[in-house]
């Protein structure tokens, strides 16, 4: 049995900069599926929020400011304490970034550069050409290494050891050589990423399957606001891999096979940089009236009129993923796009600490909810929403720890729990059912993409979540072909799916039971925004026959609901 104090859960932004933070007072160690810097926070392009008022254009932006735009993007479903806390601190969180060595891209006077991002009313998206998460994720990392925090890689988190009100360690699979091991500690942080997989079309890594989420949320620690699930407007066509906002943000047209700027006729302020949710679904609109290019579903990010010189400065990345898997050079030719699940506004319900409802177990970045995006994330405060929270987290986790009387309790507990998890683990490699649990998986993406995507209704959300939990009960009926330990992705992709099966009911069954449109929750049946019975966040509570949902109050401190004109 390996002991730690705190146990950061994921090696990602939020996990690394955990951890940075409460390593030096207390006992930490990072778990991570794999290598911190193979993260799904490098995939992050366009940049980090802040205001710091270096643009030329944003000699006035405030925190204030910065807090009213994140507010209104979220459709005003974000808690409005957590949005000024994260904005008052995004600033002093850079610079110590920045400070540790990130080389952010920079103004000819030397400060860090700023561009503009979509839902913004300053150019604030701070940037390092277009690679700012990868960039921030080595930074974040040397940072460890400096400080010796531990690393166990290669491990999965399969069970969340809980006894009475209090987190006593996790089950992990070990899976070099796929024996389960027990890991005890006083807290226990979750930073593992977001659940894009679920989904068909997606810009997520294959990691970011939510099975951490999951596996607390059996444990009995509630999923909020899991319905609002973000789709990118500008993802790459065959492949979904991500094409930044940046691209928009230096000035990038989005044009349908008429040539049109369409966005003239859904955002004409804004335009192109209006939030994602109405970018993705007037991208979305435009395709299913036929005029995608070549009357397929896809549109065209046009970056020429940049130039050569302005491309390779600032978007050198986009560039090079545009010639190697769709063979377009963006200098010379439009880049075929479309949108694509991104981001995870909804997860592990937590408070402005990053605290659940068990003592000693804390979330942070995408696997959380905070609340800081509500119904919909602006782009540029994914990276923020992990530095801030990350370090909030591993700040309160420390305190609690230190002023902890007794440790290394619950041995009891850890031993019953592995016993269990064993038993699962066998019954499954045991199994000789007659479903292939790819098969599962592949049904369970196209279910999602196609029936709680972009737009919504009762009819096919109701179709969805049947399909769901018909998929849910052939799961009871898998077999695991692999019986081998090493390595064996065949038991991991299947203990996985099981996961994902109750996160995907869990965003069908909120999705139907709200019945308004709000940020990327847009229903075709139910049209507008309802304040009245709404504002309020989706609290979903595990129970074997389905979640079981209630609702909590957003919080409101001075920005009160109004339309969102862009």
């Amino acid at each position: 049995m390996y002991y730690h104090k705190i146990l950061v859960i994921g090696g990602g932004l939020a996990g690394l900069r955990a951890a940075i933070e409460s390593a030096p007072k207390v006992d930490t160690a990072i778990i991570s599926q794999v290598h911190p810097v193979r993260s799904h926070s490098g995939a992050a392009q366009g940049g980090v929020n802040a205001s710091l008022a270096n643009n030329p254009a944003a000699k006035d932006d405030t925190w204030e400011k910065h807090a009213f735009d994140t507010v209104k993007g979220s459709d005003y479903l974000a808690d409005q304490d957590a949005v000024e806390f994260m904005t008052k601190e995004a600033g002093p969180c850079i610079y110590e970034i920045e400070h540790w060595g990130c080389p952010f891209s920079r103004t000819d006077d030397g400060k860090i550069a700023q561009r503009p991002f979509g839902g913004a009313g300053y150019p604030r998206t701070c940037y390092a050409t277009d690679k700012t998460g990868m960039y921030m994720l080595h930074t974040l990392w040397e940072r460890s290494v400096k400080l010796n925090v531990p690393l166990y890689e290669d491990r999965i988190m399969v069970d969340l050891v809980v006894e009475g009100d209090a987190v006593r360690g996790v089950i992990c699979l070990n899976m070099k050589t796929g024996e389960l091991e027990q890991f005890m500690a006083e807290a226990v942080i979750i930073a593992s990423g977001g659940s894009g997989q679920i989904y068909g079309r997606s810009t997520n890594a294959l990691i970011s399957t939510g099975s951490a989420q999951s596996t607390c949320y059996r444990r009995g620690v509630p999923l909020k606001d899991m319905e609002f699930v973000q789709f990118h407007p500008t993802s790459l066509f065959g492949t979904n891999i991500l094409m930044t906002e940046g691209a928009r943000g230096e000035g990038g047209y989005i044009v349908n096979n008429l040539g049109e700027r369409f966005m003239s006729k859904y955002a004409a302020k804004a335009m192109e940089l209006a939030p994602r949710d109405i970018v993705s679904r007037s991208i979305q609109t435009e395709i299913n009236e036929g005029r995608g290019i070549n009357g397929q579903d896809f549109v065209h990010l046009d970056l020429r009129h940049l130039g050569r010189e302005k491309i390779l400065e600032r978007l050198p990345g986009i560039r090079d993923l545009a010639i190697n898997f769709v063979d377009v050079d963006p200098i010379e030719k439009p880049v075929p796009i479309q949108p694509g699940q991104h981001y995870t506004m909804g997860g592990i319900d937590t408070d402005i600490n990053g605290a659940t409802k068990f003592k000693g177990l804390y979330a942070a970045g995408e696997c959380g909810c905070v609340s800081v995006h509500g119904a919909n994330r602006l782009g540029g405060n994914s990276l923020l929403d992990t530095v801030v929270f990350g370090k909030k987290s591993g700040q309160v986790a420390a305190e609690y720890v230190l002023g902890k009387k007794a440790a290394k309790e619950g041995e009891g507990a850890m031993n019953k729990c592995l016993r269990e998890t064993r038993d699962r683990i066998d019954g499954m490699l045991s199994r000789k059912g007659t479903e292939n649990h790819s098969d599962i998986r592949a049904e369970m993406k196209e279910t999602m993409i196609k029936k709680v995507g972009i737009f919504r209704d009762k009819p096919l959300m109701e179709e969805a979540l049947a399909n769901v939990r018909a998929l849910k009960a052939r799961f009871a009926n898998i077999t695991v072909q692999n019986k081998g330990k090493g390595y064996n992705l065949d038991l991991i992709r299947a203990l996985e799916l099981e996961g994902m099966l109750d996160v995907a009911e869990a965003i069908a069954v909120g999705a139907l039971k709200r019945e308004e449109s709000r940020g990327a929750h847009s229903r075709l049946d139910f049209k507008e925004r309802d304040d009245v019975k709404f504002l309020q966040h989706t609290i979903a509570t595990y129970s074997p026959k389905g979640p079981v949902i209630t609702y909590s109050p957003v919080k409101v401190t001075k920005y009160k609901p109004e339309a969102r004109r862009y």
